[in-house]
């Protein structure tokens, strides 16, 4: 029989940042990254000079998939989301002082998280009434006091509304 060769156990461990660092996988994901925590820290400093400093919490950013110089911005209140519209040209301008090469910024929506829970449906038996409403226990009655005493019909209206409680 034929085995494949044992991997050499020479090898040493990589640490952990190497990887990332790295051209290939995770590297062009750490520097994405690091360009988005940079591109989000002037925009900080561009909406504080435009005196909206507080609202830089509350946005999410990111570069559109198609165009490399198109700013998406993503807000979680409709209010925000018309003020920095309002803002935009100065926005613009600010972040290419800053050498960013922006020529257009998105604002959208996030949509809202679910604040309802779905729970599930009581089983049948517990939601079926109990007994019969008013009226219809009226009209029962009123059955019966039409039929004869010794009828069939009366007997099992008889029992119907014996077994059905007020």
């Amino acid at each position: 029989m034929n085995f494949a060769p044992k991997p050499s156990r020479n090898k040493a461990a990589h640490e952990w940042l190497d990887y990332l660092r790295d051209s290939e996988g995770l590297g062009g994901i750490l520097a994405k990254t690091e360009d988005l925590a940079k591109l989000k820290a002037n925009l900080s400093l561009a909406l504080t000079q435009l005196e909206l400093g507080h609202l830089t919490t509350k946005i999410e950013i990111g570069w559109r998939a198609n165009a490399q110089n198109e700013l998406f911005l993503l807000v979680s209140n409709a209010s925000i989301a018309s003020r920095l519209q309002q803002v935009l040209p100065s926005i613009i301008n600010e972040l290419s002082k800053k050498g960013y090469a922006c020529s257009a910024i998105k604002v959208r929506l996030k949509p809202a998280p679910l604040t309802w829970e779905v729970k599930p449906r009581d089983s049948e038996k517990n939601n079926r009434p109990r007994g019969f409403n008013a009226v219809a226990r009226a009209s029962w009655e009123g059955l019966l006091d039409k039929l004869a005493p010794d009828s069939n019909l009366r007997k099992a209206v008889e029992k119907l509304l014996q077994s059905k409680p007020k």
